[in-house]
C-alpha cells in the first residue's frame, strides 16, 4: 500500500468562568483510515483476478483436447496388413478294399487353374475376387475418392475405413455384394 501521512492539528482555546480565566490548547492527530484500499491495490488485484482465471481456463480447455485426441486415437483402427498365401489342404487318403495294394496318399494337389482358363470351380478364387473388387473401387470415382480398403480370405470379404454416412457405408457393401465370388462380408466400415 502507498503509504500515507498523519494530520496533526492544533488549537488554542480561551475559556472564561466567573472566577478565571484560562487558556486550553487542544491538540488533534489523524491517522489515515488504514481499511480503504488504493486504486493501484484494487487494479493490481483486478489483474491477477483475470489471470487466474485465464490460467484455470487454458487449462481445461486442454485437457478437453487432450482427451478428446485421445478418444479419436482409440477409435481408429489399426492398420493390418494381410497376406494372402495358399490354404494347406490335408492330405487325401483313399481307403481300398483289402485285396487291393496299400491306400495312395495325395499331399500336394496341383494348384488351381488361373481365372479365365476354364476352371470347373463354382467361385472364383480370393485373388480374382480381389481383383474385381480393386477394379471395382478404382474404375468408380465415388468409390476410389472414399480409400477404402478390402480384403478377401475364403470368399469373405472384410471392409475397413472411414466415410461420412450410412448410406455410403450401405452402398460401398451393396457394390461388394455384387462381386461374384464373395460368400460374406465383414462391414467394419466407420462413420465420420
Amino acid at each position: 500500500m502507498a503509504y500515507q501521512e498523519e494530520h496533526t492539528e492544533r488549537q488554542r482555546m480561551l475559556v472564561e468562568t466567573p472566577n478565571s480565566r484560562r487558556e486550553v490548547r487542544t491538540e488533534a492527530v489523524h491517522y489515515p483510515d488504514g481499511t480503504g484500499l488504493t486504486a493501484a491495490s484494487v487494479a493490481s488485484l483486478v489483474v491477477g483476478v483475470v489471470v487466474l482465471v485465464a490460467t484455470v481456463l487454458l487449462f481445461v480447455m486442454y485437457r478437453q483436447q487432450d482427451s478428446a485426441n485421445a478418444n479419436v486415437a482409440s477409435q481408429q483402427p489399426p492398420q493390418t496388413t494381410i497376406v494372402q498365401q495358399p490354404a494347406q489342404q490335408p492330405p487325401v487318403i483313399v481307403q481300398q478294399p483289402a485285396t487291393q495294394p496299400a491306400p495312395v496318399i495325395v499331399n500336394n494337389p496341383p494348384p488351381p487353374a488361373a481365372p479365365g482358363s476354364g476352371s470347373t470351380s463354382k467361385f472364383p478364387d480370393d485373388a480374382a475376387i480381389q481383383t474385381a473388387i480393386d477394379r471395382k473401387f478404382s474404375d468408380d470415382p465415388n468409390f476410389s475418392a472414399l480409400g477404402i480398403v478390402a480384403s478377401v480370405a475364403n470368399g469373405k470379404v472384410t471392409l475397413t475405413g472411414t466415410v461420412k454416412s450410412e448410406t455410403l457405408k450401405a452402398k460401398v457393401e451393396r457394390a461388394v455384394r455384387n462381386i461374384r465370388g464373395v460368400k460374406s462380408i465383414d462391414n467394419q466400415i466407420m462413420i465420420a
